[in-house]
């Protein structure tokens, strides 16, 4: 058999010897865009609608019949209460259309914008101060990967400006969905929590039964109240 000649017949069959093929193996690396869906462009009218309609949903929070179960417990709804703490009129909202980045348990299809918590700042007897709310009607209040930035922010801001940070807490703990992602939300708070001791007053506000994290933070901040017959406390959940 000649060299580089490759049989692939039976030695006598005529023709049966071939050359082989030298193929040059190169690695080729291939880039691939991930496909991504674009909505119809919208004029300025659709979008200002549709802006109209996100804010309407923020406000609504797990919606009127939830709200309606806190008033028949004597528990007034996470934007009540701000309105009812700060001077009419000065509250500016921050984070309000955010919706949390869990998909699993169900999860992708309960995205409620503001994602269960009010942040933002305003002022009492015209004094700054930076507030956030947990809304019980949303996921129990529970803290996720998302709210916990928006909490973040606030803190930071407050620390930025010298103005004391409220907290009025009604929640359930960590969301138990987004596993250690919201236990990393609590590890960013907790820190801020620490780091701004002495700094900038820190005053927790005990509205419902809170349990885990809801209750550690407020527990190193410098003023805790809690609301008579409504409030509990909770290292752990009330098992």
């Amino acid at each position: 058999m000649p060299d580089g000649w490759t049989n692939y017949g039976s030695s006598h069959q005529a023709g049966a010897f071939l050359p082989r093929a030298r193929v040059d193996v190169r690695l080729i690396t291939i880039m691939v865009r991930p496909t991504r869906y674009n909505p119809p462009a919208m004029n300025i009218e659709e979008k200002i609608a549709e802006l109209k309609k996100r804010n309407q949903l923020a406000e609504e929070g797990g919606g009127a019949k939830r709200r309606e179960r806190q008033h028949k417990e004597g528990k007034m709804s996470a934007r009540e209460r701000i309105e009812f703490l700060l001077d009419e009129g000065t509250f500016e909202e921050t984070d309000k259309l955010v919706t949390h980045r869990c998909n699993e348990f169900g999860m992708a299809e309960q995205k409620p914008y503001g994602d269960g918590f009010v942040t933002g700042y305003g002022r009492i007897e015209g004094r700054l101060v930076y507030v956030f709310a947990q809304d019980f009607t949303v996921f129990g209040g529970s803290l996720s990967e998302t709210n916990a930035g928006k909490i973040v922010k606030i803190m930071d801001l407050a620390a930025k400006m010298g103005a004391p940070v409220i907290g009025l807490n009604d929640s359930g703990g960590a969301r138990i969905q987004e596993g250690v992602a919201s236990l990393a939300g609590y590890a960013d708070i907790f820190l801020r929590n620490t780091l701004y001791s002495g700094v900038v007053p820190q005053i927790s506000a005990i509205m419902g039964p809170c349990a885990g994290g809801a209750v550690y933070s407020p527990a190193i901040t410098d003023f805790v109240l809690m609301v008579d017959k409504t409030s509990y406390m909770f290292i752990t959940g009330p098992m």
